[in-house]
């Protein structure tokens, strides 16, 4: 963040000082709200939750160099103490972006979010000086403590924004004013949370209503290809432009095509040009997110053929997404444990599918799907999972195996009342017993694909395959 002094941090917090000898003493290091982060000159933010409360580190905080404590309360050292550390967290961040002047992007969607913010990332840091989240970092903590990261040779700021509801994305907008705005979609994540994908417009679309007019340089990036985002358009004074694969679409695809490894291709259109674009990422799902990531690019300058080299180069900066790592016998792991909703799932299924079709080996390679509960689906919850049991079957998925409780008996039941037979489908109480199962039966060139929500944890799934055999990273 740009250096201030205690006294101008209490000032823009609406705090007041606590037990500082000097308030001419400037926060020169990150804000940070876990004390082992702390660095010469931090700002250490002490945050109350369930579990641990961050006022009880403050005096380690500041032993290991924090400058003072943001608190609810003294703390016996150098702290700023302020009613809402969250709202005050906040204020910081607003004043910070409004001082530094760098362009802020701003992007949401259902499904994603992160792979997106990982393109545009590595595509923006060819213009300049780019901040972005590293991770999900995407509420009402974790957007400010992006955004702290910036200093006074930052160009960029790519913001991601999630909400749990009508008013959150709002919310986030208001600390971050973002002048470039992308939304991805409109899925079911969260379906559960919102009551409805209608709903889940409604929010998401806050980011394009937030954002500056077109005659002050308001850009809304817009996804053709979904009906609800498309419609967001009515709900912006910015200038719209299209991506997807649309033939009405400013930034397109076209001629997308699967590579023998599964590995997507197209011919990138921009307002600026054509080029040809193969990605390191796997799946068809990526190609919107590339044409995300293009058009913000586009927007701030850079042209066609680099943004298309740019693409073909970048990789995943973001761990348990998509990453697919090939260990020493030939077994594929698809590691993608990170997070899941119903469209997230279904991509990853694909990709999988895509990955055992292709290389060397041809077509004969035996796939895994590894699944475990998709959270917050709310009433859809037996309808989605379900449905990727289903799906699983469709894809000739050579084993389901569903980890967990209810939602992964749905998952079983769905893919045996789709037409699985034998043992291809079975379920399983948690990890370490589809750990079990995977280490008896997988066999050299397997494909295993890993994915559910963060809550079920299954990355120690993927972990485990890893570590009974040296593998090499294939996907990055």
């Amino acid at each position: 963040m740009i250096p201030l002094t205690l006294a101008e941090v209490a000032r823009i917090v609406s705090g007041r000082l606590s037990d500082i000898p000097d308030e001419r003493a400037a926060v020169t290091g990150p804000v940070v709200t876990d004390s082992r982060k702390v660095a010469d000159g931090s700002l250490f933010v002490a945050f109350e939750g369930e579990r641990v409360d961050g006022h009880d580190f403050a005096a380690g905080a500041v032993k290991s160099g924090a400058v003072a404590v943001l608190a609810t309360r003294p703390v016996g050292v150098p702290a700023i103490v302020v009613d809402d550390v969250t709202a005050a967290l906040g204020a910081l961040a607003r004043h910070t972006v409004a001082a530094l002047g760098a362009t802020v992007v701003g992007l949401t969607g259902s499904v994603g979010k992160t792979s997106t913010k990982d393109l545009i990332a590595q595509l923006l840091e060819q213009l300049g000086p780019t901040v972005y989240p590293h991770g999900n970092l995407n509420n009402e903590i974790g957007l400010p403590l992006t955004a702290l990261r910036a200093d006074a040779e930052t160009r960029h700021l790519v913001l991601e924004m999630g909400a749990r509801g009508v008013g959150h994305i709002r919310y986030l907008a208001e600390l971050t004013p973002p002048r470039i705005g992308l939304v991805l979609n409109v899925g079911t994540a969260h379906i559960g949370e919102f009551g409805g994908r209608d709903q889940i417009a409604l929010a998401k679309g806050e980011l394009v209503e937030s954002l500056p007019s077109a005659e002050e340089g308001g850009v809304a990036l817009l996804n053709a290809d979904d009906g609800l985002v498309r419609a967001m358009s009515a709900r912006t004074a910015a200038r719209t432009v299209l991506f997807g694969e649309s033939s009405e679409a400013d930034v397109r695809a076209e001629n997308v095509r699967l590579e023998a490894d599964g590995r997507p291709s197209f011919t990138l259109h921009t307002p600026s040009g054509c080029s040809d674009v193969t990605l390191r990422l796997y799946g068809e799902h990526h190609v919107s997110n590339a044409l995300a990531a293009a058009a913000v690019a586009h927007e701030l300058g850079m042209p066609a053929d680099r943004i298309a080299q740019a693409l073909t180069g970048a990789g995943t900066l973001s761990r348990w997404r998509m990453e697919v790592t090939e260990r020493a016998d030939g077994v594929t792991v698809v590691n993608d444990a990170y997070n899941a909703n119903p469209d997230s799932m279904k991509a990853a299924l694909r990709a999988m599918s895509a990955i055992a079709g292709g290389g060397a080996r041809g077509g004969g390679r035996r796939t895994w799907a590894v699944l475990g509960e998709m959270a917050e689906l709310g009433d859809a919850a037996l309808t989605e999972h379900d449905a990727v049991g289903r799906l699983a079957v469709r894809l000739n998925v050579s084993k389901l195996v569903a980890v967990g409780g209810r939602e992964a008996a749905w998952i079983d039941m769905g893919a045996k009342n789709e037409g699985s037979w034998g043992e291809e489908s079975v379920h399983v109480s948690d990890t370490r017993a589809a750990i079990d199962l995977l280490r008896s039966e997988l066999r050299p060139g397997d494909v295993v694909l890993v994915k559910a929500s963060r809550s079920v944890g299954l990355e120690q799934v993927a972990q485990a395959l890893l570590a009974d055999a040296e593998g090499e990273v294939t996907g990055r």
